[in-house]
């Protein structure tokens, strides 16, 4: 039950309260706000909840203390708090029993205490490199969470950092490190508004970023500005995106970091792909993969792109092959990707797969393509993300020209649900 609550894995939870307490699926359905048949289909290991705000009702109705799943205490866990009003609507959930295994020790490893140590009058290097750590782990929430959940949070870590630009004395290096530091949460901030469909507020924050980049003479930030631009833009400009794209990778020099250099090249073919660039695309994956693969060993990597590897380039090359409709290339390249891909990262995996199912409705696997969507609608369920719904939207629309097969009617009756 600890490592259920501590990864989020609700199905589990749901699984065990009733194997082990005795609370039946209709019971949690009830207090938790979730259909009946959902329920089941979590607790079969089908689906995953990550919505923010799914998670609180879930942990409030079966009293889990916040600590479990990487929030705040709840109101009610404080010595003589009052119990939770009585839901009207069903029967209510008093067996404590369901967290008898539970100790303080399961803590939501993605999810970090969201409180900060008090600023110091003057603003030192070390204090500079506990707040990059910092970053680097409210990074994790992206992992889990869609951008409309963490888009505050992300906006939150901006904004102090700029009121301690603002407010307290530095060294002139001190001061350098904080305003890269800065450019990094702006990318940060600006990619959860972009997931969560705030395309102007994504933008503006990448311009700040390229400008505190520039000031902080980072150059692997302020490429990675440009990156941003560039995906940021592909749905107004595609001209103008390739030229985002063309122009952070002109700024890779022998100095720049092998995940950087390949997550360049990786927004480059994506752009190139959009664009329809076939040659263009081909050479910008080639130079991503050069670059990851003749990268010298021990190699100190960014945190904000140590997340590219050779997965995530597949994955990426199976989604600029789908844009260029070749399906031959792309399906084998996603599906294996895919398949070592984990079901916690729901929003992306739900996204993955709907290149997938696009590359099969364009090699004629119409019922290969109706079961892969199939599967990306259950991943996106709860996400606060745009993108995911967005994408099926795209794909359920092609399969509609197909209402004789029978799994193709099946998706597009639970798509309405």
């Amino acid at each position: 039950m600890r490592r259920a609550l501590s990864t989020h894995d609700f199905g589990t939870v749901f699984r065990v309260a009733r194997e082990r307490a005795g609370i039946s699926y209709s019971k949690i359905a009830t207090e938790c706000d979730i259909k009946p048949d959902r329920v089941g289909l979590l607790a079969r290991g089908t689906g995953r909840i990550t919505s923010f705000e799914k998670v609180v009702q879930i942990a409030d109705a079966l009293r889990v203390p916040g600590r479990m799943v990487g929030l705040a205490p709840r109101p009610w866990e404080a010595e003589g708090a009052p119990a939770a009003p009585p839901n009207t609507t069903g029967p209510q959930l008093h067996r404590r029993t369901v967290l008898q295994a539970a100790t303080a020790s399961g803590l939501a490893a993605a999810l970090p205490a969201l409180h900060s140590e008090p600023t110091p009058t003057r603003v030192t290097t070390p204090y500079v490199a506990r707040l990059r750590d910092r970053a680097a782990r409210l990074r994790r929430l992206d992992d889990v969470l869609g951008g409309g959940d963490t888009c505050r949070v992300y906006m939150g870590e901006v904004q102090r950092t700029k009121a301690i630009l603002r407010r307290e004395s530095f060294s002139e290096e001190s001061r350098r490190q904080l305003t890269g530091l800065l450019a990094e949460q702006a990318q940060q901030a600006g990619w959860a508004y972009f997931d969560g469909g705030h395309s102007r507020d994504a933008t503006s924050l990448y311009q700040e970023s390229r400008m505190f980049a520039r000031e902080a003479q980072d150059p692997a930030l302020y490429s990675n500005s440009l990156a941003f631009l560039a995906y940021g833009t592909l749905s107004r400009d595609r001209r103008a995106a390739v030229g985002f794209a063309e122009e952070s990778c002109a700024t890779i020099t022998d100095s720049t970091p092998a995940t950087v250099r390949a997550l360049l090249h990786e927004r480059l073919a994506w752009a190139c792909a959009v664009d329809q660039q076939p040659a263009g695309t081909e050479r910008a994956l080639q130079a991503a993969r050069k670059a990851l693969t003749e990268a010298p060993e021990g190699e100190p990597q960014p945190h904000w792109s140590a997340w590219v590897d050779h997965q995530e380039l597949d994955i990426m090359t199976g989604r600029c092959w789908t844009e260029l409709q070749r399906p031959l290339r792309a399906v084998p390249v996603l599906s294996s990707a895919l398949a070592a891909f984990p079901d916690t990262h729901a929003r992306d995996k739900a996204l993955y797969l709907s290149w997938l199912a696009e590359a099969y409705v364009t090699a004629g696997e119409i019922e290969q393509a109706a079961t892969t969507v199939s599967r990306a609608l259950e991943l996106s369920q709860d996400v606060a993300s745009t993108r995911p719904r967005q994408r099926i939207a795209a794909v359920l629309g092609k399969l509609r020209s197909y209402p004789d097969v029978a799994k193709v009617r099946e998706v597009l009756e639970a798509a309405e649900i």
